[in-house]
């Protein structure tokens, strides 16, 4: 048993209140080094009266450790415990005083959950768990209403450029809801909406207003009205880690240097304020002059914005906030806008735009989800052939053990966004592969994100090429695509596994990019068989039981003496489910 690979602390992700009586414990553990990992767990008031032992699962692993998991639900709230760990004849005992070959004598070298207090537990969105999300840039999804377009304006489906127009509107949204109600859609990100230069409203320069090229804060309420009739949630994009060069007090601070009122709203490196040798004197998003970046830590900057996304939670009774490069902003801000968010809308989803392992802003204090990127890259990189079942198995379950379990379930999950090239585009162009990563978006865990376009095939490079107007034109959109992101999409809606159950691998193996997994709660089960190579195969795995179904024809499929054989197309796939009695 190797001890230095041996690691727990009584907090964050390894040790923490699932909901109001439940309580999630992790352990780590050299790959594939231990037969058994036991927790022993009691209350420190009556330790002998409540004593009990678990039994853990190994729920994940990546290329160097295992991670073992289980749900104690203590009868006082308050939990005492300690694991036992068994590697063969050797029998090692972690306790929060450290390891010994002895049996413990407990409660005291115990590790300790002192009590689950509600108000501590971290609570996410429940709707967020049943969303399926789609992801608007509305300069570039319908122009509704031609009189409100910006001067010059391009002819709809033209070459995409960083800074040309295509009339693109919220009355455009309005007029095409039914094509989200038709593919099974139930909540749209927005990005941002509010006035700004460019088409895409990443530079603000009025927070309460819609831009007038998208139409009035009139028509987004009536949007967001007409989106709540049809059952579809509403969340925007706020940009508050900077704002546009022709914001009012960005101005004032160009016009009056240190003199302005307004010059601790920003960081300002050096007056006057000016780009130097080519470089702001103050500091932006990037090196980008035109975005100058906000002091959130200015009382004055803070009770701007959080009155800003306090104003559209209720003005439009918004169901909540994706959060613009959200990891360069102060965690003492993001904390204060969560409180003034939930405050006014407990169940609204706050998502921030953070590419890397975010668990600093998902511990229950600021954000419920995060863009997970990293899912995208892997998943993209496994269906492209960038590696076998082994390293792909490695790699999610390192994603899947970075956060708690209620923010697992919430993460939010794309496979391409504004700001990397399109699905299409990034498989080659190969439907099959696309189909592949639709697939598994839909049967993994978290709340998935369609980019607008990509139910009907659009493809797209790096931005602006990624950022192409949709395609209405039906005999120009690829309608049996469509149907199968609708077929996905009904199946993930249709089940409750497949957006709460356990996940894990049950085949991914060196070598072999072909992978079996499965999607597991108290009522169904779920298998998922994958093919992801050019030539047929049979895909087997041991399986006692027979009362499995194709989840997509209906039809029964049996074990043949208690394994399961199923035979696959190139890059093809099959759902199994059957029913836990």
């Amino acid at each position: 048993m190797l001890l230095e690979a041996l690691y727990h602390v009584p907090r964050d992700k390894w040790a923490y209140a699932y909901d109001n009586s439940t309580i999630h414990l992790r352990i780590r553990t050299k790959r594939d080094d231990l037969e058994q990992v036991i927790a022993m767990t009691g209350d420190k008031y009556n330790w002998a009266g409540t004593y009990q032992e678990f039994k853990m699962e190994k729920a994940a692993h990546d290329l160097m450790f295992d991670y073992w998991e289980v749900d104690v639900r203590p009868r006082y709230r308050r939990l005492s415990y300690a694991f036992k760990l068994v590697a063969g004849t050797e029998t090692i005992y972690m306790l929060d005083s450290g390891l010994q070959h002895d049996p413990p004598s407990p409660p005291g070298e115990c590790f300790e959950f002192p009590y689950i207090h509600e108000i501590d537990v971290f609570k996410v969105p429940e709707w967020a768990k049943e969303a399926v999300f789609y992801q608007i840039i509305p300069e570039r999804y319908a122009n509704g209403n031609p009189d409100n377009d910006p001067k010059p304006v391009e002819n709809w489906g033209g070459t995409p450029k960083f800074d040309n127009f295509f009339g693109g509107d919220l009355q455009g949204v309005l007029d095409h809801l039914d094509h989200l109600v038709d593919l099974g859609i139930n909540a749209i990100y927005f990005t941002p909406l509010f006035t700004s230069p460019s088409y895409h409203k990443y530079d603000t320069t009025d927070y309460r207003q819609v831009d007038p090229h998208f139409g009035d804060n009139a028509l987004l309420k009536k949007v967001t009205e007409a989106c709540h009739e049809r059952g579809i949630r509403v969340v925007l994009d706020a940009v508050f880690n900077h704002c546009g060069e022709q914001f009012p007090p960005f101005q004032d601070v160009l016009k009056h240097g240190q003199n302005s009122k307004y010059a601790g709203w920003f960081h300002i490196n050096e007056f006057p304020v000016k780009i130097k040798d080519g470089m702001p004197t103050y500091d932006t998003f990037g090196f980008y002059g035109n975005m100058p970046k906000f002091n959130t830590a200015n009382s004055e900057v803070k009770e701007y914005l959080l009155g800003v996304a306090e104003y559209w939670i209720r003005e439009i009774k918004l169901d909540g906030w994706r959060l613009d490069v959200a990891n360069e902003i102060d965690h003492h801000f993001w904390r204060d806008f969560r409180n003034v968010v939930k405050r006014v809308n407990p169940e609204a989803y706050i998502i921030g735009e953070v590419w890397s392992d975010s668990l600093n802003w998902l511990l229950g204090d600021q954000f419920d989800s995060v863009m997970n990127y990293p899912f995208a890259d892997k998943v993209l990189e496994f269906f492209c052939g960038g590696m076998d079942g082994y390293n792909f198995s490695n790699e999610m379950g390192s994603l899947i053990m970075r956060y708690p379990q209620q923010t697992n379930e919430v993460i939010f999950n794309m496979l391409c966004t504004h700001d990397t090239p399109r699905l299409l585009t990034r498989v080659g162009g190969d439907k099959r592969k696309l189909k592949l990563c639709v697939v598994f978006l839909f049967t993994y865990i978290g709340t998935p994100c369609i980019f607008y376009g990509d139910e009907i095939g659009l493809t797209g490079n790096t931005d602006p090429d990624c950022r192409k107007c949709m395609e209405w034109d039906p005999q120009k959109q690829d309608r049996e695509l469509f149907d199968f992101y609708k077929m996905m999409i009904a199946l993930r809606k249709k089940h409750v596994v497949l957006r709460q159950g356990r996940f894990r691998f049950l085949q991914a193996n060196s070598g072999n990019p072909c992978i079996i997994y499965e999607r597991l709660d108290h009522r169904m089960h779920f298998t998922v068989w994958m093919n992801n190579t050019d030539k047929a195969c049979v895909l087997s795995h041991p399986i006692q039981t027979s009362d499995w179904q194709d989840a997509l024809t209906g039809e029964r499929v049996a074990p043949d003496s208690g394994t399961m054989n199923i035979s696959l197309d190139p890059y093809g796939f099959r759902i199994l489910y059957r029913h836990i009695k």
